[in-house]
């Protein structure tokens, strides 16, 4: 099991931007690549986006990111985007994901990570507390979590 930074392995950059957008298909296809193609010479730590592989097959994949489409612009880092292909669920590797977001939270210099979701009890499982609401630009609602790291 292999956690690629894209910005650091830029030779995955199309093939995160595609997995990206198929993953998350209801997003518009250009704010992935966008996104990750400004990522990888980025003079701030942030954006990051990583890719799950597994025996040389991409299977998940997240983001750490300065705001995740929420009206909570004080709070940041987000973890993002976090997905793991279906049948590998079941198998924690959404936390090597998370853990991976954690430790570059932190290396960051930063205290807290946040996400928005509307999932109840998985994240939980990880130690992030819920801390109240947030607000999309299209008009839906999310829950609000956090972790120290």
């Amino acid at each position: 099991m292999k956690i690629i930074s894209v910005r650091q392995n830029p030779e995955y950059k199309e093939k995160a931007i595609k997995y990206f957008q198929d993953s998350w298909s209801e997003i518009s296809p250009v704010i992935y690549e966008d996104c990750i193609s400004n990522s990888i010479n980025a003079t701030q730590s942030l954006p990051q986006w990583y890719l799950l592989e597994k025996e040389g097959k991409i299977i998940g994949c997240a983001g750490l990111i300065t705001n995740d489409f929420i009206s909570r612009m004080d709070l940041y880092p987000w973890i993002c985007a976090i997905y793991v292909e279906e049948k590998y669920r079941g198998n924690a590797y959404g936390a090597l994901l998370i853990e991976k977001a954690k430790n570059d939270t932190k290396a960051f210099g930063f205290r807290y990570l946040n996400l928005c979701t509307d999932h109840i009890g998985y994240y939980e499982k990880y130690g992030f507390e819920y801390i109240g609401e947030g607000y999309h630009p299209w008009e839906e609602k999310s829950r609000i979590y956090q972790i120290e790291v």
